[in-house]
């Protein structure tokens, strides 16, 4: 008789256990329309019903690569419906000369259609709520997340990882959305004198940016396939920075 307690006291407590713990993100690649072309993107979703905030994910120059996709994943765990899209249409590279190129020759007003038309099926989905819609990037996609908030207004959030930064008056006045920013300050792609400069520019325009500048950290410091510039303590400060700007923006 002890033992069946034992066991059906440890059965409830596994089941306990089971009902508390979040269902994982779901997955699936996804199709729509970016002006006359269908692009297809990867798509995470938290497992629990209902309506959720959405994220446009923006990949760096290496595309998609399956660490945005897990940074998509991480983000429908937070409670986020994430769409990693694919700037490069299927390209994929490790090669830091490849990558360069396929950067500098993607068409700019391409990207910057895609990206609208990421937002425009963010809003159209049943699962998402179309006033708690934000982007994050990292590199590449990090200027392209503020590219994405100077042509959607109606943009709630936006994080930009070590990416290009505007500072003329129009592009700077045309950005509506909440900003985030995290840079290295021993990056010398992004350097903190235009991480300066940018701030300069909102505040000109009577907005501002939560930006922080990590010590010791270069490009590319949050993703640990950078083997000499991934900064562990940086990358998840970064990550905690993040979770609880959206929390604030979009929840």
């Amino acid at each position: 008789m002890k033992r069946l307690s034992f066991a059906l006291a440890a059965l409830l407590f596994l089941a306990t256990i089971a009902a508390a713990a979040p269902a994982p993100a779901k997955t699936e690649t996804v199709h729509y329309k970016s002006g006359d072309e269908t692009v297809s993107a990867y798509l995470a979703t938290p497992g629990t019903p209902g309506r959720h905030p959405g994220l446009v994910v923006i990949h760096e120059w290496w595309g998609q690569t399956p660490w945005v996709r897990g940074e998509a994943d991480k983000f429908a765990d937070q409670g986020y419906v994430a769409l990693a899209i694919d700037l490069y249409r299927g390209k994929v590279t490790s090669d830091p000369k490849e990558a360069a190129e396929l950067s500098r020759t993607l068409p700019r007003d391409r990207a910057v259609q895609d990206l609208e038309a990421a937002y425009s099926y963010l809003a159209s989905r049943p699962d998402v709520v179309k006033s708690k819609i934000g982007s994050v990037g990292w590199c590449m996609g990090g200027g392209y997340s503020l590219q994405l908030a100077e042509h959607e207004p109606r943009l709630a959030a936006c994080i930009v990882n070590y990416g290009e930064m505007p500072t003329d008056p129009a592009s700077i006045q045309a950005i509506h959305a909440r900003l985030l920013g995290n840079f290295g300050a021993d990056d010398q792609v992004i350097k903190p004198a235009e991480v300066h400069q940018f701030e300069k520019a909102l505040r000109a325009d009577g907005k501002s940016i939560d930006a922080k500048i990590y010590d010791g950290a270069p490009h590319a410091f949050e993703n640990p396939g950078n083997k000499t510039g991934y900064r562990p303590e940086a990358a998840a400060d970064s990550w905690t920075r993040m979770v609880a700007f959206l929390a604030t923006t979009l929840k």
